[in-house]
């Protein structure tokens, strides 16, 4: 994060993203400023909130996008989820606490995961010493008797090197070291937890229960084991995950894992002018309001109880977004509105970027062709026209139908591509070239017929 300014930043979501200058910036300072947090002194710490932002704009501009290629650029904890699955207490929906319920238990399995990576090697170690003991299994002694059990214990270890020459492991841990036993099989037990079946039945499901209950009952249940017949190298990968497991310090992980919530846990708030309306007090809209303020807390800052334990909110980035078409940010409580001082509007798309993401982003959808089709041994290549009738066809067809903003390019390049992709495995591997004259032919009669095009594109 110290090495990220918002001008590096905003360089590293252009690889990704087209356009939208302002929400960058935004996200952008909204991310630096997290670091400038933590530089304060203590005491004036706790007191500077996060600028959470709304991003107004139509579907497809990128919104979602940003806040994903933001949190990945961080390595923050994220989650994205439609605040239109929350509902005020009766009505079927889950709770607001959910989703820091949520984040928390993927920022564990981010942090359990870095620390598994980190003990990979001794992990492995372990389990290439107990796969010889698979494979030479050492010859069993008579118990040792009361009294000796030192001696005995030395005495063992002695016999057991006179039995199995160090030379005879040796010769096998190369043989498995160089894949000469990668065909054979072994028999390995595996852990078999058979959890008992729980139905707990209310609004909410388990969201508001303290307790855990699968882990309440998987410690009062020995674990069971089974015999599993696998080939050599899935046993060691097996068993490298189980040493990895053991050897990772899990209250540790715990209390990282928190924290990371705590100082960068990223919320995205999705379709929040769902929300919106105030101005109806019968059906669907009854519950709009009450949402709102069950959100508040959780945005203004609050303690949420995990299975982990508590976890604040009082430092955790929301970005909300919302196509505002019927409603405006203003229409929220004020409460909440104060709690998104940032508002920053995302433009529609229009041919120019188009051509533009098919093209500039690493991860530009002609490159994503490009390679699915090499693993058929067929190379495509679209020509400048091509891509220019492309996005002229998905610029006409959002306008005239619904403007779904860049996914258009999926629906067209997909129609595009259609006979392509299917034939691609009984052809000879062969170079395709795409230019405007193949675009139009195959998409000009669907384009011009809206009924269809509503259906097809």
């Amino acid at each position: 994060m110290k090495k990220l300014t918002p001008r590096e930043i905003v360089a590293a979501l252009d690889k990704y993203i087209i356009s939208q200058n302002d929400a960058k910036r935004s996200v952008a300072i909204a991310l630096r400023n997290r670091w400038r947090r933590r530089q304060v002194p203590e005491d004036l710490r706790d007191e500077i909130a996060p600028k959470n932002i709304i991003l107004i704009g139509p579907t497809g501009v990128g919104k979602t996008e940003i806040a994903r290629r933001l949190a990945r650029l961080a390595d923050s904890p994220f989650l994205k989820i439609e605040a239109s699955k929350f509902t005020e207490v009766g009505y079927v929906g889950r709770d607001v606490e959910s989703m820091v319920r949520d984040l928390t238990e993927l920022a564990v399995s981010m942090v359990k995961s870095k620390e598994q990576e980190a003990v990979k090697a001794k992990a492995r170690t372990i389990a290439e010493e107990r796969m010889l003991d698979i494979l030479l299994p050492p010859k069993k002694e008579p118990e040792p008797s009361e009294g000796t059990e030192g001696e005995e214990t030395t005495l063992e270890l002695v016999r057991k090197d006179a039995i199995e020459p160090p030379s005879t492991r040796e010769k096998i841990r190369k043989m498995l070291r160089s894949g000469k036993l990668d065909n054979r099989y072994v028999d390995l037990e595996v852990a078999e937890r058979n959890m008992p079946v729980v139905e707990i039945f209310s609004s909410v499901g388990l969201e508001e229960m303290d307790i855990n209950i699968k882990d309440m009952f998987g410690s009062m249940f020995p674990k069971k084991t089974k015999k599993r017949k696998v080939k050599v190298p899935e046993a060691i990968e097996i068993l490298t995950n189980e040493e990895a497991q053991r050897l990772v310090d899990m209250d540790k992980v715990v209390k990282e894992a928190i924290t990371k919530v705590e100082e960068t846990g990223i919320i995205f708030l999705d379709e929040i002018d769902k929300i919106t309306g105030r101005e109806g007090s019968h059906g669907p809209d009854v519950s709009r309001e009450g949402v709102q303020r069950d959100l508040l807390p959780i945005v203004e800052g609050c303690t949420v109880a995990t299975k982990y334990g508590m976890v604040k909110t009082d430092h955790i980035l929301f970005i909300a977004s919302g196509a505002f078409h019927v409603t405006k940010p203003s229409d929220l409580v004020p409460e909440l509105q104060g709690r998104f001082p940032i508002r920053v509007e995302l433009k529609s798309l229009g041919k120019e970027d188009f051509i533009r993401i098919l093209t500039e982003p690493k991860n530009a959808l002609r490159l994503q062709y490009e390679a699915l089709l090499k693993t058929e041994d067929i190379t495509l290549v679209f020509e400048d026209d091509a891509i220019s009738a492309i996005a002229e066809i998905a610029t006409e067809v959002n306008a005239r139908t619904e403007n779904i903003g860049a996914r258009r390019l999926h629906t067209v390049m997909e129609r595009l591509l259609d006979e392509i992709l299917f034939d691609a495995p009984d052809v000879a591997a062969q170079k395709i070239v795409i230019d405007a004259k193949y675009v139009y032919d195959k998409l000009e009669g669907i384009k011009e017929d809206v009924d269809l095009s509503r259906y097809i594109l």
